[in-house]
Formats: structure tokens, C-alpha cells, sequence
């Protein structure tokens, strides 16, 4: 990365906010933090003009039905065509939207009045004679049928009548009248037998009378809405081409605006400072030395810079997959190794020994195809060469979909006399070789840590840490002792071993003073000496037992190993010896998925946890450069345009 100043007048600010986000390599960062004394900056706070119109723009757009994109743009428009465009539209939507919105309330409600009456239907009265009458009360509502049978109790009383219309499974709907005096007696009784009453709109004729005209009614409004819809459909119609250059345009100053607010002002000037890929720097000075009236400056980054460079990974097409579990873990600080490369190289080849079988991996190597092209999933891109690492390891196995010999006949061919290592008959060297692989890579992880360590100028830390040189000499004599001991091949003799382990430790458990003094560490000096030898002991202690368990960790590789061919042979087993051919395929369904899944996490969590614990701290922050799509469209319209013409010109 380098570091990037522009300092202009105020009125060129625009300018070069433009030609940045247009570049789409600038990373703006706040220019106040960059300097030690502010006095006589100030931040650039400005309401931003272009916000409440994007935003009316947006919300009338949605109301009509439309969708925004960005656009290109044959013309450019001033502020105040931009305002008066968002004004007419937005108003003219709302106004058609309103007209829709009424009908569609006026609709729903003539819905519910004919749900209303319709359950009247049947009953030979006029509604509105019988609603203003001053002696009796009228309730319509609907009672249970089974109380419809109860009212032959009460014959003896005159006022205890019901009128039933329209009846259902359950209802009878209708209606009873009562005097003014008697009214509250009925109610009662009626409240009894659990009716309940439904409080109808006032309206002129009989219940059928009413039906009818509430069915024409509805779909009179009914067309008068669909009309209306139509209105507004056809209206963004005509305008959705325009409303999409407006809207694209006013994105594009509402984003270059909201860069400013990084920027610094001094009296009638403006310093505006960020980040850049170094490769792009060419471009960006092409670019700049269109603006007049500015002048602008690029730095390497330096210890003392108060912001720390963002981030941008940089990694070969068949690594960059794995830069999702780098991310996962959190990016590399500026200059700190990037570990994309070496755990694409490692997590794949571990996947491949874990789930080692050549017809499962060609599976998953065609599912991570599948879900990359079609869901542009980022683990399906990591399980393009995670599947095709596990069909080489199954080849070694000579395992394809559990079948142990199917692929004799290709190793007769090849010369050899049988498959190159059988899983079952060799577990104690599938553990021994699992180890064998956690001492290598827990040793590169510490060589790695000694090569960051020097690239940062940390050489105590280098040397004398437990990741560091001595650390290395720790574990690799441990690892040569233990290897002595259990009657594999002698190294170098014990007392050597032991000398050099001795010596290590030591040097490990004074190891704050060294490295303190020589990384000029101001407070190397400890402040107790009884703490500083009791908290170092258990550090020892603790280094120790880290060697330990992160190495024999490793035993879980060969030991997936294992339970993936014991897995197979259940399969097979409940299959009848591969006869069952529908068991067998779902066997290796079942295999595949929950196989795959837990060698998948297993092989991320020793990457993390026995690995990148050695030699990486992360917390770096992503390159973010300030553009808008609507910029990176246009620059990749114009470069296929150009390739499009490079074409025809070599055609003709």
C-alpha cells in the first residue's frame, strides 16, 4: 500500500473526489487522525443535499412498482433539475398512488359489507323501515343451531321470536325483534341460547336487494381500481428510463459526497489522505493530473504512521479460494505474513488423507463445482480441490465408494503388487505418519513465525521465543528423544539430546530478558524477581505441554482415516457384501455428508488451533476503495468495447 495526500482548494474538492471514486482504488481514511497537532483543521461537516431526494426518489419508485438500478448517464443534470424531477415524480406518484389506495379501502370495505348480508339473504323485509323503527329493538346475528331447537321452550312467550335466512354446518343467521320494554328480557334469553349478534351498515331494500347491488358496486370499484394500477404501471413505464439516469446520478453525488467527510479543512483548503494498492499508482497520477489547482503526494508507510495500511490479499487464482477461512480468522495485520497459500496447501491435503476415496472425492469435487456456479458458495470453491485431493489419497487407499478392490487391476497394470497402503491393515502406520505430519507442519508454523518475526525486526523474539529458533531446538530434540523411546531410529545421542533440551529451557524461561534487550523493550527489567521466576516456570510448563498436545492432536488425522474405512465396512456390512445396491448408495449419501462435514471442520481446527497460533495474529483491515458500481460498470463497458473493436479490426 501507499499512503496518499491531495491538498487543493476547497472548490476542486469535488473534483478529486470524483476522479478517486472513479479509479475505484482509492481507500479515503480520516485525514485529521494523520497529523500530531490539528490546530486550524476542521472537519468538513456538511448536510448532505443529495440524501432526501435519493431517498423520495427511492420510496416513489417503490410505490410505483419499480425497481432502481445504476445506469449509464448520456447527460448530466444540475442540482436543481435533479430537485425538480424528484418533485414532479414522487408527487404525481403519490397522487396515483392515493387514487389506488382509496379504491383498494373503498373495495375492502364493500367486501365486507357483502360477506355482511349475505348471510341475510332470504329475509323478506326492508332494512331501512325496519332500522328506524322507534318501538322496537332489532338484532341481526347468528345463533348455534342446537339453540335454534331450544326456543320451542319458550312458545309461551309472544317476544321470543326468531326469523332465520341463510343457514350453514353450524348457524342459523337471521334476525328477532322485541318491544322497548321487553327488549332487555329478549336480549337476555337470547344471550342464554349464545347468539351472537352482528351490528350491520344501514342500506335501502330487502337483504337480497342489497346483495345485488353491493355485487355491481364491487365490481364497478373493482375496475375503477384496476384502472388505477394501470395508471401507475403505465406512468413508471414512461418514466422509468429518466427515473433511472436521475436516480443514478444522484447515487453517485449522494457516495462521492459522503467521502468528504474525510477530508480535512485548513481556511479555504482541504487535505484529503488514504491508501492505494502501489500498483495502482500510476493510474491514479493520470487520473489526478486532470484536476487543476491541486497537488497531491505518495508515501510508503512508516512505523510511526498513526493509521495502520488496510489490508488487501493478493494470492494466485487456485489459493484465493481459501482466502474465506483467512478471513474467518481475521485478515493479516499490514506486512504480516499472508497464510492463504500455506493453508490452502495444508487444509487440502490434510481433507484428502481424512476423506481419502476416489469415487467420494470425484463427489465432491463435482457438488463444489455445481455450487459455485450455480449458489456461488465459498466453501463450494473450497471443495473443488478438497475433492479432487481426497480421490488421490483414495487412489493410494484404493478405496472407490468403499470398494477395497476395485482398483486392483489398475495397480497389476502399474507394476505394483497390490494397492500402495490398506487402512485396515495398517493402522499403527497411519497414526505413526499422522504424527509424522503434525511434527512438519507444527514446524513450519514456528519457521514461519521466525520469518515474520525478522520481517518485523523483532529478532529477540526471533530467536529466543517459544516459536522462535530456541523453541524449535526444544521440540525438535523432544521430538528425536521420543522417537529413541519408542525403538525408532537414533538421532543423536541421548545426552546430546537432553544437553540441548536443557539448554533450550533455560534459555526459553529467561527468555523476556533477551528478547526485551534486544528488541529494546523498555520495560524488560522485571519488577520482582520472585514473580518473575514463579510466572516463568508455568509459562515453561505451559510450552511444554503445547508441544505435546498440539502434536498429538495431530492423531485425529489418522484417525479419521480410520473411522472413514470403518464407516465403509459398516456400509458394506449392511449391504451384504456390496449385493444391496440401494444400501450402498445410501450408505456413501450418508458417508459423504457427515464424513465430509466433520473431516471439513476437523482439518479448519487444526489449522487454527495447532497451527496459526504460532505465527499469526490477524486483525488487519480490508482494502475498501471508495467507488461506485455504476463506475467499475461503465470502466468494464469501455474496456469490452475496446476489445469488441481490437476484435473486428483483426477480423476484417
Amino acid at each position: 500500500m501507499k499512503l496518499v495526500s491531495i491538498i487543493g482548494h476547497m472548490q476542486n474538492l469535488d473534483a478529486v473526489v470524483r476522479v478517486c471514486g472513479s479509479c475505484g482504488v482509492f481507500q479515503p481514511d480520516d485525514a485529521l487522525t494523520f497529523f500530531s497537532d490539528t490546530s486550524g483543521f476542521a472537519a468538513i461537516k456538511e448536510d448532505n443535499p443529495y440524501a432526501d431526494p435519493l431517498s423520495r426518489l427511492e420510496a416513489a419508485a417503490g410505490r410505483a412498482g419499480g425497481t432502481l438500478a445504476l445506469t449509464d448517464l448520456p447527460e448530466t443534470l444540475s442540482d436543481q433539475e435533479l430537485a425538480d424531477y424528484v418533485q414532479d415524480f414522487s408527487s404525481t406518484v403519490a397522487e396515483l398512488s392515493r387514487q389506488r389506495t382509496d379504491l383498494a379501502a373503498r373495495q375492502e370495505s364493500l367486501s365486507k359489507d357483502l360477506e355482511q348480508f349475505e348471510h341475510f339473504r332470504g329475509l323478506d323485509i326492508e332494512l331501512e323501515d325496519i332500522l328506524s323503527c322507534k318501538t322496537i329493538k332489532v338484532r341481526f346475528g347468528r345463533l348455534p343451531k342446537e339453540s335454534f331447537e331450544k326456543l320451542k321452550a319458550y312458545n309461551d312467550n309472544p317476544y321470543v321470536l326468531f326469523f332465520p335466512g341463510v343457514t350453514d354446518a353450524e348457524y342459523y343467521w337471521g334476525v328477532y325483534f322485541a318491544p322497548m320494554e321487553a327488549a332487555a328480557e329478549v336480549d337476555r334469553i337470547f344471550s342464554s341460547l349464545y347468539f351472537e349478534r352482528l351490528r350491520i351498515p344501514s342500506a335501502v331494500g330487502t337483504p337480497d336487494e342489497i346483495v345485488e347491488n353491493l355485487k355491481k358496486e364491487l365490481e364497478r370499484v373493482a375496475l375503477d381500481t384496476a384502472e388505477a394500477q394501470k395508471k401507475l404501471a403505465d406512468y413508471w413505464q414512461s418514466e422509468a428510463s429518466r427515473c433511472q439516469q436521475v436516480y443514478s446520478q444522484l447515487k453517485e453525488l449522494d457516495y462521492y459526497f459522503s467521502v468528504r467527510r474525510y477530508a480535512a479543512r485548513y481556511n479555504d483548503k482541504f487535505i484529503l489522505a488514504g491508501w492505494l494498492p502501489h500498483r495502482e499508482e500510476k493510474a491514479l497520477r493520470a487520473a489526478l493530473d486532470k484536476v487543476d489547482g491541486i497537488e497531491y503526494s505518495f508515501e510508503q508507510p512508516s512505523s510511526d504512521t498513526h493509521h495502520v495500511p488496510p489490508v488487501k490479499l493478493r494470492n494466485c487464482r487456485l489459493f484465493r479460494p481459501f482466502e474465506f477461512f483467512v478471513d474467518m480468522y481475521g485478515l493479516p495485520r499490514y506486512n504480516e505474513i499472508d497464510p492463504t497459500a500455506f493453508v490452502a496447501i495444508t487444509y487440502t491435503i490434510l481433507f484428502g488423507i481424512m476423506f481419502g476415496d476416489l469415487g467420494q472425492g470425484l463427489v465432491l469435487f463435482l457438488l463444489g463445482i455445481l455450487g459455485w456456479k450455480i449458489k456461488k458458495m465459498p466453501l463450494a470453491r473450497i471443495l473443488i480441490p478438497c475433492g479432487l485431493s481426497s480421490a488421490v489419497f483414495g487412489f493410494v487407499f484404493g478405496s472407490v465408494f468403499g470398494y477395497e478392490d476395485m482398483l486392483d487391476p489398475v495397480y497389476h497394470a502399474l507394476g505394483m503388487a497390490s494397492k500402495p497402503l490398506s487402512v485396515m491393515d495398517s493402522i499403527n502406520t497411519v497414526l505413526i505418519v499422522a504424527i509424522g505430519i503434525g511434527v512438519v507442519l507444527v514446524v513450519t508454523a514456528m519457521l514461519l513465525n521466525v520469518i515474520s518475526c525478522l520481517k518485523h525486526k523483532k529478532i529477540g523474539e526471533a530467536i529466543f521465543s517459544n516459536n522462535g529458533l530456541v523453541g524449535i531446538l526444544f521440540y525438535l530434540a523432544g521430538v528425536a528423544f521420543c522417537v529413541a523411546f519408542m525403538n525408532g531410529p537414533q538421532v543423536l545421542p541421548n545426552s546430546v539430546l537432553f544437553s540441548v533440551m536443557g539448554v533450550c529451557a533455560v534459555l526459553l524461561y529467561i527468555k523476556e530478558i533477551p528478547i526485551g534487550i534486544i528488541d529494546k523493550h523498555p520495560d524488560w527489567k522485571p519488577d520482582s524477581i520472585v514473580d518473575f521466576l514463579l510466572q516463568n516456570l508455568f509459562e515453561l510448563i505451559e510450552y511444554v505441554l503445547s508441544y505435546f498436545s498440539n502434536t498429538v492432536s495431530f492423531l485425529r488425522v489418522g484417525a479419521f482415516v480410520i473411522v472413514h474405512a470403518s464407516m465403509m465396512m459398516v456400509v458394506f456390512t449392511l449391504g451384504g457384501d456390496g449385493s444391496n445396491i440401494p444400501v450402498i448408495i445410501i450408505g456413501n449419501i450418508i458417508v459423504i455428508a457427515l464424513e465430509g462435514l466433520l473431516s471439513g471442520i476437523q482439518g479448519l481446527r487444526l489449522e487454527f488451533y495447532e497451527m496459526f497460533s504460532r505465527f499469526y495474529e490477524g486483525g488487519g483491515r480490508a482494502f475498501t476503495p471508495a467507488k461506485l458500481e455504476q463506475a467499475q460498470t461503465n470502466l468494464k463497458t469501455k474496456i469490452a468495447g475496446k476489445k469488441a473493436k481490437k476484435a473486428l479490426a483483426n477480423k476484417d
